[in-house]
């Protein structure tokens, strides 16, 4: 099992060396509790996956996903691990954080007050 860990976390390093331009922008936004004083980290071993960004104390994922991810059937099932172990996962595309980052950070700030749709999996926005 030490093995496995080991390889999510060397995976998890690896995609925080190399962010994409959406991940880049929104990690800026988000950091250092720049988000109504919430703590976020990015690329974090959760069970079997490793997950863009988490708010570990209230439990909400987000993902920043490019198109390849429209269709992929893994997503589905990850987000109901995620979901079957508590955690509210935001899902949106790599153009919608681009063009509006606003809506975006206006949706996960409403999540973490428990006012969002924790369902805005996939939202366009943008």
């Amino acid at each position: 099992m030490r093995g496995a860990n080991l390889q999510k976390t060397e995976r998890a390093r690896r995609l925080r060396r190399d962010p994409t331009d959406a991940e880049k922008k929104l990690w800026y936004r988000v950091r250092a509790r720049s988000l109504g004083g919430h703590k976020f980290v990015r690329q974090e071993p959760i069970g079997p996956y490793v997950v863009d960004f988490v708010c570990r104390e209230q439990r909400v994922i987000v993902e920043v996903d490019g198109g390849q991810h429209a269709t992929d059937t893994r997503d589905v099932v990850r987000d109901q691990w995620l979901t079957d172990h508590r955690y509210r996962v935001l899902r949106f595309w790599n153009n919608g954080v681009l063009r509006n980052m606003d809506g975006v950070l206006e949706t996960i700030a409403l999540t973490l007050e428990g006012q969002g749709d924790p369902r805005a999996d996939g939202i366009e926005l943008g």
